[in-house]
């Protein structure tokens, strides 16, 4: 099997939510036009990802979501077809739930997650992709009141909910990975410890996100040296370096992380040490390269497979 066969790139939808590739002056503006013109939308997307050179795609927030994509193409099947005649693949979806369910230690808060991503899975499926990228929740700003500890007990709570949804996804035949999200409690080296310790490997897996983790403090190779066997995908992406510890963290924190993103091989990411991580890990699957919301998706994103052709794949052979 060649270095090709077992490294598969992918990119994940988030990278087209720049206003500027859709020719409209906000994010609103986006918004708007996938309500007013969904197919031409979601056209222009699919064509984008087969002209950047990739060959998979993740799905991700509204209106870059699986029920969006149904939507538009009329069904589970001519969405699945659209990515086929496109030479594309459905490598993963993202689920964005945890995030937005508020204390989803509640019973009833995880009654609703959990059918919310068993309709996900279903659709995972039935397009060829057997991973579901799931978000963890935020933490709290440092100083705010009342403080809220991610101590032992609450990541066990957290874990106990991870462990389970992880093995209903199983019976559905789609693996569970929780993102490396800077900010949530699921990024920083400690945090990733903690969490990977609670739950079962058997049921719940690892997405590593390089860029996030820089971003969170944090070095994204020591952190998957220390659990690559939780590996089932990966988002490579590059970042200028950590945020300020004192960062608020609210519903706008997403677009303070943009700044510290930056185009691959131009920020903190040791690349030829992770393709080396890797490949000693002997990973494959799933490369997912990221760029939040880029100005030139199709450029950057062909610009990272130059990078991985000509400098990262000869280490991975």
């Amino acid at each position: 099997m060649s270095s090709t066969d077992r490294l598969r790139f992918g990119v994940d939808l988030v990278t087209f939510f720049h206003p500027g590739f859709w020719g409209v002056e906000d994010y609103d503006g986006i918004i708007a036009l996938s309500s007013s013109e969904p197919r031409a939308f979601w056209d222009k997307i699919l064509d984008a990802v087969k002209a950047s050179g990739v060959t998979g795609v993740e799905l991700t927030f509204s209106p870059f979501n699986w029920q969006d994509a149904t939507k538009t193409y009329g069904s589970v099947e001519a969405f699945a077809s659209e990515l086929s005649k496109r030479g594309l693949t459905l490598a993963s979806g993202f689920f964005a739930e945890l995030e937005a369910a508020g204390d989803f230690t509640e019973a009833l808060a995880q009654a609703a997650i959990i059918d919310k991503a068993e309709k996900y899975a279903a659709f995972l499926k039935a397009c060829g992709s057997d991973i579901m990228v799931i978000g963890a929740p935020l933490r709290q700003t440092p100083g705010a009141q009342p403080v809220r500890f991610f101590d032992f007990e609450q990541a066990r709570k957290i874990a106990d909910f991870l462990n389970r949804l992880g093995a209903i996804l199983y019976t559905k035949g789609v693996r569970l990975a929780v993102h490396t999200e800077a900010h949530s409690i699921f990024a920083a080296s400690r945090d990733v410890d903690l969490l990977m310790l609670l739950t079962d490997p058997a049921y719940v897996h690892m997405c590593p996100d390089t860029a996030h983790i820089i971003v969170a403090g944090s070095d994204p190779l020591d952190v998957v040296d220390r659990h690559h066997e939780r590996v089932i995908i990966a988002h490579w992406k590059d970042a200028l370096g950590p945020m300020p510890a004192d960062t608020p963290i609210d519903e706008h924190i997403h677009d303070r992380h943009r700044p510290y993103f930056c185009g691959f091989g131009l920020g903190r990411v040791d690349w030829p040490g992770w393709i080396r991580l890797l490949r000693d890990c002997a990973y494959e699957g799933w490369a997912i390269l990221e760029l939040d919301a880029a100005p030139d998706p199709v450029g950057d994103i062909a610009n990272g497979l130059t990078l991985v052709r000509q400098a990262l794949r000869p280490i991975y052979r």
